[in-house]
């Protein structure tokens, strides 16, 4: 049996109180815990507090693993900190930014590393933004993708989105995507105007907050109705062909 456990623990999806999307024993997960695989330290404190963590901080590491050092092994990052790998807590938790850790969010290399190391792997319960709107899109949930970002670029995103909806429709399999909040209207408008007119488009705003917004509807449909009030916020894209 390993001696050490690397948990994985989900954090909440924006500013909902986070007793009402984790687990009950959440707060029994993280109270012992002393060390901690983290995005951004400041934002994972913050979270930690808001989650009901007591202990000093200052009793608390914290290793980063970001688009800063994501070059370097995590042996190399835990050196860089001067973190002795013989002396290695028994329980280290990896802390997600929102939702889920390594689904949609980074941090696949330390659970890969912790492997490596036979560590023992607990995944622990919470939202997923990508799940959640597939539940509530009416899409198909027996088949489906995460496409992640689309290009950027206009002409690309069109080309990737003429391609997810001819793959959608040859497999019957709902395509699943996201963006920057700030190019949310862009992409919208570059689906409603490239898709077919009966292809089946979900928006999935703010899940799990107060102002959550889910919405399916046809392309045609879409292009009636007009594009929704995004403000920047976060929001799950999902399409279906029929």
């Amino acid at each position: 049996m390993a001696s050490q456990t690397l948990y994985l623990l989900p954090a909440s999806l924006g500013e909902e109180d986070s007793a009402s999307v984790l687990p009950a024993t959440y707060r029994d997960i993280i109270a012992p815990l002393r060390f901690f695989f983290v995005e951004e330290v400041r934002t994972a404190r913050r979270f930690l507090r808001k989650a009901g963590f007591t202990a000093d901080f200052d009793g608390v590491t914290f290793v980063p693993v970001n688009e800063h050092n994501r070059h370097l092994s995590i042996d190399e990052i835990l050196l860089q900190q001067d973190i002795d790998l013989r002396q290695l807590p028994a329980q280290m938790g990896l802390l997600s930014e929102a939702g889920l850790p390594c689904v949609a969010d980074p941090g696949a290399t330390v659970v890969a590393w912790a492997h490596t190391k036979g560590m023992t792997v607990k995944p622990v319960s919470g939202p997923s933004s990508l799940f959640l709107a597939l539940m509530a899109s009416g899409l198909n949930g027996q088949c489906f993708a995460f496409q992640g970002y689309l290009p950027a670029d206009p002409a690309g995103r069109q080309q990737k989105i003429k391609a997810l909806e001819a793959l959608s429709r040859q497999n019957h399999q709902t395509q699943i995507f996201i963006e920057t909040p700030y190019r949310n209207a862009h992409l919208w408008a570059s689906v409603v105007a490239t898709c077919r007119p009966d292809t089946r488009f979900c928006v999935a705003k703010n899940l799990c907050m107060p102002q959550e917004d889910i919405r399916t509807m046809r392309i045609a449909e879409w292009k009636q109705a007009g594009a929704p009030d995004f403000h920047k916020e976060n929001a799950v894209f999902l399409l279906l062909a029929d």
